[in-house]
């Protein structure tokens, strides 16, 4: 049988104090005896007392825990993010509670209901692919509750936004492809809906039309994070009659399965197709060849938001809120061809 849990009234009548001198003492407060404190710490280690939390939350209106909402925990971007909300969480005394949605939008509503219904502090929150309204969102907003977005978010919705500077990465990635003599570049996009993925197809056109290549349609296809949905494009693309020499990939998830679909094809990369992808997971290393990368600081995007959220919930309405953006650095891998100085392709790749 579960024996009963020691309250601070349990420790108030075995010395004979007030309950409000035992709480002072747990509290650590300066106006009491120390003699007094010292007995009152010793007898609560001895009868094994822990604090009650939602008691406490209830009286100060404040819990100390950050929720974060993410769409999945397969790849390692969100994992990653999350590590460096953790790291500056616990330096200032929060704690974590964490969920996915699973790239549903229904999944993504239950995990908020349950995040409010724990009271957590605020909200850190990357949309799923099939958020494309936002009136749970706003719901918690409307109460208080301060939420940051990060790299999966819309322009509608208010709020703290941490990014990275998508069009830049994307820019030079293409304008890295154009210098190694790629001249038809696909792009395999993300969800439309989403912010990122509208800032990495203007990126992507701009370094385009930056060397008068023409933009084609029918070279950008969004593949909205779905499983085998790459594939089945980069199929697409390679069915038509005249391929692309360079695919620009919104993410690596997107990446590997182009590659897959690419080695199945039995093309040669970089020789025949470059390819060139997004954020630089430790998979991109591993593979046949390795991907040439766009890098995001990921666990420095989770520092931010957690500090820009701990400010938020500090500060309470005097906040403003803030669009903080990181930069990106490009890695070169054997999934590109080399600039040469004189314009040709070296032969060996690094």
């Amino acid at each position: 049988m579960r024996s009963k849990q020691t309250t601070i009234w349990d420790i108030a009548v075995k010395l004979n104090i007030s309950i409000s001198t035992v709480s002072r003492a747990l509290r650590n407060a300066g106006d009491i005896n120390p003699e007094t404190k010292k007995a009152v710490l010793k007898l609560a280690d001895e009868l094994d007392y822990q604090p009650n939390s939602i008691a406490a939350s209830l009286r100060n209106s404040k819990t100390n825990i950050i929720g974060i909402i993410v769409p999945e925990f397969i790849h390692s971007y969100f994992p990653r993010v999350i590590l460096g909300v953790q790291e500056e969480a616990y330096k200032s005394g929060y704690k974590l509670m964490i969920s996915q949605s699973g790239e549903s939008l229904e999944i993504e509503k239950e995990n908020i209901h349950a995040m409010i219904s724990s009271r957590v502090d605020g909200l850190i929150m990357a949309l799923s692919r099939e958020t494309d309204e936002y009136d749970h969102i706003r719901s918690v907003q409307k109460r208080g509750i301060p939420v940051v977005f990060f790299n999966r978010f819309a322009d509608e919705l208010q709020g703290s936004k941490v990014l990275v500077d998508d069009y830049k990465g994307a820019f030079e990635a293409v304008d890295y492809l154009i210098k190694t003599g790629c001249r038809r570049i696909a792009h395999l996009a993300g969800p439309e809906k989403l912010t990122m993925s509208g800032n990495r197809i203007n990126g992507y056109i701009d370094a385009l039309k930056l060397h008068g290549i023409p933009v084609l349609e029918e070279l950008i296809i969004p593949c909205d994070f779905m499983e085998g949905k790459a594939r089945q494009a980069t199929q697409h693309l390679l069915n038509m009659p005249d391929r692309p020499d360079a695919i620009f990939v919104v993410n690596d998830p997107t990446a590997i399965e182009a590659l897959i679909c690419l080695k199945e094809n039995n093309v040669k990369i970089p020789e025949e197709i470059s390819l060139v992808c997004f954020s630089n997971a430790p998979h991109s290393t591993f593979v046949d060849p390795p991907l040439t990368a766009v890098v995001q600081p990921l666990f420095e995007i989770g520092k931010t938001a957690a500090r820009l959220l701990i400010e938020q919930i500090t500060e309470g309405k005097a906040f403003v809120p803030a669009i903080k953006k990181l930069e990106t650095e490009m890695v070169i891998r054997k999934s590109t061809r080399l600039v040469s100085p004189a314009g040709q392709f070296p032969s060996s790749l690094r």
